[in-house]
């Protein structure tokens, strides 16, 4: 490339120094060369580019796979369009971008067919079909399965600017694909199926794209079977109700009882788009029936792909017929699986069995759904126990509170004692709601003895989680409640002997200032908050420090200075550093509010 040495001085010496990097034995260097490539096209300028550039890169492609996967991204960036002269010349990036198109590594292929497709977007109908389309036709029929690959990703990118004759060229070039001897190219066509049939004439969908669809859909090799369910939905799409019916669930049910449970649990991942596509009507005559067997399919991971389609399936269905199809067709399946020997079938199932309460009603919830709740949420899984608990809140709102305690509470009650603590976490979040639906009363007798156990878990998570209950609790039921039932209890533990107690004392008190009464702040946590400023432990005073400003802005100026302040005063002259920055924060505040 002479262009190296025609600049060696000036202002084109480091680029003369990139393009010799271009040769270089060093990866690296060829590496940030290739990274640079549009620094040198701009130097070069657009027709010295054309000419010279790309020509070079096309005729010493490089062996390492980096260095052609940066080559590829570099000739497909909309602004290299630009540095080549334009729209008018984006077709002189075809060539390097075909070589890549064939080489062996798959991420360099799959990169250049991304960098064409942007390319072709540059292109003019003219040069579609002076440069484009015969470039397909080029990889389409190469003699390695790797050109062919690449091959089936362009067809949808150009077919729509393309004149009749050369589409119908098209179309007979991506059937032979689709019949290819080769698995990893009729892979690739079934990959691309869907998209060729969105820009595709709606009456060449139907004579000349189904057979395409047919031959893939019965392909010998299971990994093709499953992609041709993948483009079901895109396809059918664009049939109308009877070509539905006739070509496309033939199809879905066949899928749907594939000897490979790959392809079965296609069908069932892709099931909400299929039944969408399909409509209620036809769903009812075929699908429930196809969407129960998934559900009592023999591999576990059909079952659990089908299971987090539940509640999509079930809404979908058509009104007239919901009720009836979900508790004659669907209950029953629903019913083995909450006791499923796999655990990720149970854990799935749980995440999605409480949103069927809406939609089966009031009365079918508690026949049908409550006793599998309950059967979950004893469930030997944590992570069963957790996904019931975490979605108690949609039961609720059809059934009430009340049936819902009266079946629940004793299982709600057990699990507060989960010895997984994100089980009880969830437990924690959830008790602000059951207590304002409980009444005063019912929680005292069942669950006040249980938050106060939370304030001194293991788990710092816990612990916080329980203050913030308190709070809840305290907004609900009121200050004078909290001075009776909840304040001895969470003040008592400023005595405890383990720091981490003292602790959560503070932390309670500093979120228990906002919901109570001046009063009872003065006369029940005021004292205790200062008695603790003389702990030993440093963590302990300067938590005294902050919760002190709180209480601070509640309390009467003369409690201000003659309590608070001095206690301040104190701890600012502690010797621990974090201590006197806390205290002496704390200090000025204090003294602001006195002035």
């Amino acid at each position: 490339l002479q262009m190296a040495h025609d600049g060696t001085e000036g202002s084109l010496y480091p680029i003369a120094v990139l393009i010799d990097e271009l040769r270089n034995d060093d990866v690296q260097l060829r590496l940030n060369s290739i990274r640079k490539l549009s620094t040198i096209a701009l130097a070069l300028g657009d027709e010295r580019t054309r000419s010279e550039l790309l020509p070079f890169l096309t005729d010493t492609l490089d062996d390492d796979d980096e260095v052609l996967w940066a080559l590829a991204e570099q000739l497909g960036d909309k602004d290299f369009v630009v540095l080549v002269g334009g729209p008018e010349y984006a077709h002189t990036l075809l060539p390097p971008l075909e070589s890549l198109a064939t080489v062996e590594e798959t991420v360099v292929r799959d990169k250049a067919v991304e960098s064409l497709r942007s390319v072709a977007e540059h292109h003019s109908k003219a040069h579609v079909e002076e440069y484009f389309v015969p470039m397909i036709k080029r990889l389409a029929t190469g003699e390695w399965f790797t050109s062919r690959t690449s091959a089936c990703g362009l067809f949808s990118v150009v077919y729509a600017n393309c004149t009749p004759s050369t589409k119908q060229d098209l179309r007979t070039a991506f059937r032979a694909l689709c019949g290819d001897d080769t698995p990893m190219v009729r892979r690739a066509a079934a990959a691309k199926l869907g998209e060729l049939a969105k820009v595709m004439e709606p009456e060449n969908v139907k004579q000349d794209l189904m057979g395409m669809f047919h031959t893939l859909a019965n392909d010998e090799q299971d990994s093709v079977r499953l992609l041709a369910v993948e483009a079901c939905a895109a396809i059918s799409s664009l049939l109308s109700k009877e070509d539905i019916e006739q070509l496309i669930i033939p199809i879905i049910n066949a899928a749907a009882k594939d000897k490979s449970w790959r392809v079965r649990y296609m069908v069932a991942d892709k099931f909400s788009e299929l039944q969408k596509t399909v409509g209620p009507e036809l769903t009812k005559i075929n699908l429930v029936y196809a969407f129960a067997s998934l559900l009592k399919d023999p591999e576990a991971e059909v079952r659990a792909a089908t299971s987090n389609r539940l509640k999509d399936f079930c809404s979908s269905l058509g009104e007239e017929y919901r009720q009836e199809a979900i508790l004659t067709q669907i209950m029953p399946c629903i019913q083995q699986l909450a006791t499923d020997t796999n655990q990720h079938v149970k854990s799935a199932l749980a995440s999605v069995i409480m949103s069927l309460s809406p939609i089966v009603g009031k009365e079918s919830t508690i026949e049908h759904l409550l006793p599998l709740f309950l059967i979950q949420l004893k469930d030997e899984c944590p992570e069963v126990r957790l996904n019931i608990i975490s979605s108690l809140e949609s039961v609720n709102k059809v059934i009430g509170i009340s049936q819902l305690s009266q079946s629940l509470l004793p299982a709600i009650v057990e699990l507060a004692e989960d010895t997984k603590w994100r089980v009880r976490l969830a437990i924690i979040e959830y008790i602000p709601l059951l207590a304002e639906q409980l009444g005063v009363e019912v929680f005292e007798e069942k669950l006040n003895n249980l938050c106060m156990q939370w304030l001194i878990d293991n788990v710092f998570a816990i612990r916080e989680a329980a203050t913030v209950n308190v709070r809840n609790l305290v907004e609900k039921f009121g200050s004078d409640w909290a001075r009776v039932s909840i304040l001895p209890k969470v003040l008592n533990m400023s005595q405890d002997s383990n720091y981490l107690h003292r602790m959560t004392t503070l932390f309670a008190v500093n979120l228990l200032v906002d919901v109570c009464t001046p009063d009872v702040i003065r006369t029940s946590m005021l004292p205790v908050v200062l008695k603790l400023g003389q702990d030993n432990v440093a963590n302990v005073k300067f938590n005294v420090a902050k919760t002190l400003t709180k209480i601070a802005k509640r309390v009467d100026v003369s409690a201000v200075k003659s309590e608070i302040i001095p206690v301040m005063e104190k701890l600012a002259a502690d010797t621990d550093p974090d201590v006197k920055y806390f205290a002496t924060e704390a200090l000025s505040e204090a003294r602001a509010l006195v002035k």
